[in-house]
């Protein structure tokens, strides 16, 4: 995925591994450690599941290319070599040797006619190089309080059904505002802002699996397909249609 964008994004996360490379520009963005910047050249990572956000630095737009990986096929593929390494421990590396390797596995993958071997090869070689380098154990997080975790179960069993504080608060049986300060601070968001990254991620689901844009937003639980496509952009820089027209 290539993007060009003089936008900020909210706070969202994302199920896979994604790394990449700033192409131009420079870019702010809150992360597991706190606030960190890229430049051109940098690397940029983000684990599954990590909160983050992203704007530009100046008013000048940047420019990024990422790849997203699944957990699972990259324990699949060096999970026996590099055992419990499946975190990146820095969202900003400066690494002109891992750029390279990215570049070169970039331009093999988004080929027109991409050679296999070549692509399968190059991915290989850029993961053992990141998670060599950059990887380690993820810590094991404590256990979120039970009024989160009910909270946290009713929003990921319905995320396209409406729901209030009030509704959480209610399965917690705390106050609304003790709800909401354990929640944020269990997952780095609110309960809205975690809701729409839900919807916007089964929305791209559905995107992949061929519903139209109309039928994703009404399937996800937006408003309508407006609604989505701002969801949408503000979380991943792309409009459901563009998004859909890679997996075509």
């Amino acid at each position: 995925m290539s993007l060009v964008s003089n936008k900020g994004f909210s706070r969202h996360s994302h199920d896979q591994l994604g790394f990449g490379v700033m192409h131009f520009g420079r870019h702010r963005s809150w992360s597991g450690v706190g606030t960190v910047e890229a430049s051109c050249g940098d690397v940029i990572c983000v684990n599954p599941g990590e909160v983050h956000d992203g704007a530009s630095l100046g008013a000048r737009p940047r420019g990024w290319r990422m790849i997203y990986l699944d957990p699972s096929l990259v324990e699949r593929e060096i999970g026996q070599e590099m055992k419990g390494a499946a975190e990146i421990v820095r969202p900003v590396i400066r690494d002109p040797l891992l750029a390279q390797r990215f570049a070169g596995l970039f331009a093999t993958v988004t080929a027109s006619t991409p050679d296999q071997l070549l692509g399968e090869e190059s991915l290989l070689r850029c993961l053992a190089h990141l998670l060599r380098e950059y990887g380690a154990k993820r810590p094991i997080a404590g256990e979120p309080p039970p009024f989160v975790t009910r909270a946290l179960e009713r929003l990921n069993s319905q995320p396209d059904q409406p729901v209030s504080l009030d509704e959480l608060a209610a399965l917690t049986a705390v106050s609304r505002f003790q709800f909401l300060r354990a929640f944020t601070r269990q997952t780095g968001i609110t309960p809205h802002a975690y809701l729409v990254q839900l919807r916007v991620r089964r929305a791209q689901r559905l995107l992949r699996d061929g519903h139209t844009v109309a039928q994703a937003a009404l399937g996800a639980g937006f408003a309508d397909q407006s609604h989505l496509t701002r969801c949408f952009v503000r979380q991943l820089g792309v409009t459901p249609g563009r998004y859909q027209m890679a997996f075509l």
